[in-house]
């Protein structure tokens, strides 16, 4: 028989490549979204169904009787600067499957997608539970993680995981972003820094995620992984890699306070409706801090990954050009 999985959210970015790959593997996938996927290939595979609604949700996984759930439904942005309200996808959503999983009795394993920013970039907690978010959106994740531990024993098993920066084929704002402006000539690096940033790439986020289905359940029953690849990357080197690789103008160093005054500059057009430009000092921040998580706890679970920096920039850069980006 065809094993069962709901995967929430599978019309994101993650939750595309999770329903392909389930998908194409012979599994039951069923996508639970509020928004039509992105790839049309699975238009027979979602319903339209929205974590907020209890009843609605409850209905929906005691009618799919899944055995696993992959959660990935929330709302990414950071746009929410005043309101937790705006989050409560992330919040009640959680309170809601949680419910709907006793209700099913079906489920035997549920990984549930919060965020690195539980803590803010740069913060390096000292424990899994050393919590110190620095937007409206990580603190709504930090509620979600506290509503899961606090639910106890409601599946065999259940694990969270914190992605990073997770880049690849179907990714959108910031990181397609970050590809098309080297394509044009648009990025430009901070003259005399090198950073280090635990990112992953999405082929081998996957691949972690059924290492994690398949792992023993001593190994991952309530326990938290930081999910990227395990070796950080140099961004400049990264950078021009992607730049070698599209045959894009090599990049330019650029002196600091120049990025700090088009960032200053980006701030204002944002707050002119301009949703996403080149440079913001919220983006400049992100590219000047170090960003380096704890990834040997997944590493004694998972193994080697499959793939490296150089393919999956290429597989990424074939995606790109196949979707006209």
């Amino acid at each position: 028989m065809q094993k069962k999985i709901v995967i929430t959210g599978g019309s994101g970015f993650v939750g595309t490549n999770l329903v392909e790959y389930y998908f194409t593997h012979g599994w039951h996938v069923e996508n639970f979204d509020i928004k039509p996927p992105q790839n049309v290939q699975h238009a027979t595979l979602w319903k339209n169904v929205d974590l907020r609604n209890r009843g609605l949700l409850i209905d929906e996984i005691r009618r799919a009787k899944p055995e696993v759930i992959l959660h990935c439904g929330a709302r990414t942005d950071l746009d929410e600067k005043h309101n937790l309200d705006g989050y409560s996808a992330n919040i009640d959503g959680i309170l809601h499957l949680i419910e709907a999983i006793r209700e099913a009795g079906t489920v035997q394993r549920v990984v549930f997608f919060s965020s690195q920013l539980v803590c803010g970039i740069g913060n390096k907690p000292r424990n899994t539970h050393d919590y110190q978010p620095t937007t409206l959106y990580g603190r709504s994740k930090v509620i979600g993680e506290k509503i899961i531990f606090a639910a106890g024993d409601f599946c065999p098993v259940w694990t969270i995981v914190r992605p990073t920066s997770l880049w690849g084929p179907w990714f959108d704002i910031p990181y397609k972003s970050l590809f098309i402006a080297i394509k044009k000539g648009r990025y430009f690096h901070p003259k005399g820094y090198r950073t280090y940033k635990q990112w992953g790439f999405i082929g081998n986020t996957v691949f972690q995620i059924q290492r994690l289905l398949e792992a023993p359940q001593k190994k991952i029953h309530k326990r938290i992984f930081y999910l990227a690849d395990y070796e950080p990357l140099e961004l400049s080197k990264f950078t021009n890699q992607v730049q070698t690789a599209l045959n894009s103008p090599p990049i330019k160093s650029v002196p600091l306070g120049i990025l700090k005054a088009a960032a200053g500059m980006g701030d204002i057009f944002q707050k002119l409706g301009w949703r996403n430009p080149p440079l913001t000092r919220f983006r400049l921040n992100n590219i000047l801090i170090n960003e380096v998580q704890d990834i040997e706890p997944l590493r004694d679970v998972i193994g080697n990954i499959p793939y490296g920096i150089e393919e999956g920039i290429e597989m990424t850069i074939r995606w790109l050009r196949e979707h006209a980006a």
